[in-house]
């Protein structure tokens, strides 16, 4: 119960701010002691001097009222002046004014912020919508650039695939741990700068062969087999760059699977002709020889040092043997180089960018190699990639082992380098593993 010390009267029921039912008047009034009924209600915490010369009312605790959470303070709070109006009939006019100003407080009174919060709700769905209308347009921008990328994927993977000159060349050896390609260079006599004609050298041969290995886990590797090496196939003793020619490709992918002890999973077959067409679609490449070299048999005219090699140039600097105090091991590590300074430039983004360029390149490439029936446009980039970690700071590169560089089996066959059986295996099971600390490998101790 609420007292009103202004009039000093005892309320038996809190104030009503709505009209009583059926009389469009204040739920209760008393008559009046004083002239306050006829001021309009106030909301407005002011002085009232007593009529009667009384002075002012001590100010009270402020006290919480039930069930509201409103402080009631002395009586000159809005509390009083509405317990004042509450003491007389009012007119119609001001029935209607309070009526309508006790509404507006009776919200107030179930909780302050309830006007405030719909027009926080309000401005909040406004600027949701903006928001959220922002993410939809961003989304639907992402979903069709994606849809985008994979439409010209698709359209390049088929591109590609289509360019792939394929062959049957795998065998049905059983799986081994890592993923392992052959690359062969082939130097058929096209008439091209520095690979003769067929009259010198009729059919083909597989002058380059490299073992690409990429274990699940560990440091790839890249090694090559010399071009004579000793094998037999077929009940024929032969050097294994002529093994292809003589019983086709998936007799010399058993050679080298005899001789690593893995399975080959890919063959890709890079002719020399075409060599010269990839390099001189990326504009050359940047090869090094420490020596200054006129070589008659592949054409090679070098000075010592580094230079951008054209495609004729850079055919040559592979197939250069004869003038090499190393000869076919000095020529292998070349040609890695080689083919390392094509994947290198190639895989710049500066190169990849170039949207004309890379059609070109890609052109170039595709239209110079011959693959394996299983290959596709994802195995040649893994390959690439594979290629790439190989001949980085951080791979094993080199040759196989051997045990003789100058062996003569007979029969014709002329000066061979006769392998190492029981190291090549062990070499090539921890290269599969991954188990092999990177650097250069192979050779004869």
């Amino acid at each position: 119960m609420v007292q009103e010390s202004g009039d000093n009267e005892t309320w038996d029921n809190p104030p009503s701010f709505m009209p009583s039912r059926g009389t469009g008047h204040p739920a209760m009034h008393r008559p009046a002691t004083d002239g306050s009924a006829s001021e309009p209600p106030s909301f407005s915490p002011r002085h009232r001097s007593s009529t009667q010369g009384s002075s002012p009312s001590p100010a009270r605790r402020p006290q919480r009222t039930s069930g509201s959470s409103r402080v009631i303070g002395t009586g000159n709070t809005p509390s009083s002046s509405r317990a004042r109006a509450n003491s007389t009939n009012l007119s119609g006019r001001g029935n209607g004014t309070y009526a309508k100003t006790s509404n507006t407080r009776s919200h107030d009174a179930h909780g302050r912020t309830a006007s405030a919060k719909p027009s926080a709700l309000k401005s909040a769905n406004k600027s949701h919508p903006k928001k959220h209308g922002a993410g939809r347009i961003i989304s639907r921008i992402l979903v069709v650039l994606i849809i985008l990328f994979a439409l010209l994927g698709i359209g390049l993977w088929s591109w590609v695939n289509g360019q792939l000159n394929k062959k049957d060349m795998l065998t049905d050896a059983a799986d081994t741990p890592a993923s392992t390609w052959l690359i062969l260079g082939s130097d058929e006599r096209d008439g091209t700068a520095g690979t003769g004609t067929t009259a010198d050298a009729p059919g083909f041969r597989t002058d380059t062969i490299l073992v690409l290995t990429k274990p699940k886990s560990g440091p790839s590797s890249l090694i090559s087999i010399p071009r004579d090496s000793f094998v037999t196939t077929h009940n024929t003793n032969v050097k294994i760059n002529a093994v292809a020619e003589l019983f086709g490709y998936k007799a010399l992918v058993e050679q080298v699977e005899t001789i690593t002890g893995q399975k080959i999973d890919h063959v890709t077959m890079i002719k020399f002709g075409g060599l010269e067409k990839v390099v001189d679609a990326l504009g050359g490449v940047e090869l090094c020889y420490d020596s200054t070299v006129k070589d008659a048999y592949s054409g090679l005219d070098w000075t010592a040092g580094c230079h951008t090699a054209d495609g004729a140039t850079a055919l040559a600097f592979s197939r250069m043997r004869y003038s090499d105090p190393q000869g076919d091991f000095g020529r292998a590590k070349r040609q890695r180089q080689v083919i390392a300074a094509i994947v290198s430039k190639a895989s710049k983004p500066s190169t990849l960018m170039n949207i004309s360029g890379t059609k070109k390149l890609a052109t170039a490439a595709l239209s110079a190699i011959v693959v394996d029936d299983k290959t596709n446009p994802w195995t040649l980039l893994q390959m690439a990639l594979a290629f790439k970690a190989a001949s980085g700071g951080e791979g094993v590169t080199g040759s196989v082992y051997w045990t003789d560089p100058d062996y003569y089996p007979g029969g014709g066959v002329g000066s061979t380098v006769k392998l190492d059986k029981n190291r090549n295996l062990t070499l090539f099971a921890q290269l599969a593993n991954g188990a092999h600390a990177a650097g250069t490998v192979g050779g004869q101790d």
